[in-house]
């Protein structure tokens, strides 16, 4: 690159570079006391759990349907269906959805019950295998896991729903768990599913697929809950700790919400009548209504309130519009009519 153009470069980044945590200075300090809160409530339940300390999780119900679901498809005979999602490449959602997934083939390998999961990518398709290796031998059946009970798809959305379709239908499965990011595709798979009888588990991080699921399936984890599934099965003190930690969090900021509304509802009505006071007694005198507002403002200034807390942002210079003043309007004295 010329020198002239690398000057050129240098400058524009240094012109136009976001300063370091930009996002927390202009809160004021009491937001960043929030994040720091929060991060701490973390870090706090994941050392709590990695000591072994047992942290209540609440049981959900989606996860009675797992037993229900192996336990069926090993009475009929029939293999059990696994899509994680459609992430790719592989994220912490796809982790999640493969951490529920080797719970449902711990459970399946203890009936010898055979199981197909089917992978979006490649990454994926990698990963699951691993990991479903890695439960059987934990199970002490290494000899049963089939490698092609692990099958790569298509890294296209609708060639990937034809095809896991296509293996519901030929395999006839009774259960399939569609856990993870789906999206167009979702009710293909729960529809197709459903008309074949089988029992359903399923959860999307996507919110607008959650109606469909919940349309179509037995059993649906709406939202935290499906993150709450993988820390309940699996038990990691990372994954519980983050867990509780986020309560926590939530509790806190619930709290400071509820506090905030009150301590503003009490500010805005002590204002209002402080106001109407002041404009009473002065009697419509405005030397005493400016004198009476701005010792309002100073007895205000010790007062508290939440809301006294976050600094105000200007907005940004884009936004700023100047508008020119349109000229009053001049009345004809002698006709009455105004004219523009």
């Amino acid at each position: 690159m010329p020198k002239d153009d690398l000057t050129f470069m240098e400058s524009l980044w240094r012109n136009h570079r976001i300063p370091f945590g930009s996002q927390y200075w202009e809160q004021g300090w009491f937001g960043m006391l929030f994040t720091f809160i929060f991060v701490a409530f973390i870090l706090l339940n994941i050392k709590r759990a990695g000591a072994g300390k047992s942290l209540f999780i609440r049981r959900i119900p989606g996860l009675n349907a797992i037993d229900e679901a192996v336990g069926r498809a090993t009475e009929m005979g029939k293999p059990i269906l696994m899509v994680p999602g459609l992430s790719d490449p592989v994220n912490a959602i796809a982790v999640q959805a493969i951490n529920i997934c080797s719970y449902v083939t711990k459970t399946a390998a203890k009936f010898s019950n055979p199981i197909i999961m089917c992978a979006y990518s490649a990454s994926m398709y990698t990963l699951a295998q691993e990991v479903i290796r890695d439960v059987y031998q934990a199970e002490g059946v290494p000899e049963r896991f089939d490698p092609d009970s692990v099958r790569f798809i298509s890294d296209r959305q609708f060639a990937f729903a034809a095809g896991v379709s296509g293996i519901i239908h030929r395999e006839q499965t009774a259960a399939t768990f569609f856990l993870g990011e789906f999206y167009a595709e979702s009710l293909i798979f729960a529809e197709t599913a459903n008309s074949i009888g089988a029992i359903q588990v399923a959860s999307s991080t996507e919110a607008t697929q959650t109606p469909f699921f919940i349309a179509a399936c037995d059993y649906v984890l709406i939202g935290d809950e499906f993150y709450a599934a993988s820390a309940y099965l699996t038990r990691e003190p990372v994954l519980v700790g983050s867990l509780v930690g986020q309560d926590w969090s939530k509790m806190f900021a619930i709290a400071c919400i509820l506090c905030g509304v009150v301590s503003q509802s009490i500010f805005s009505f002590t204002h209002s009548r402080r106001v109407e006071d002041i404009v009473n007694s002065a009697g419509g005198d405005k030397d005493k209504i400016k004198a009476g507002l701005a010792q309002l403002k100073k007895d205000e200034a010790h007062q508290f309130v939440v809301s006294k807390f976050f600094r105000q942002v200007d907005p940004p210079e884009d936004l700023k519009v100047d508008r020119e003043k349109k000229p009053a309007a001049e009345k004809s004295p002698e006709v009455g009519i105004v004219n523009k």
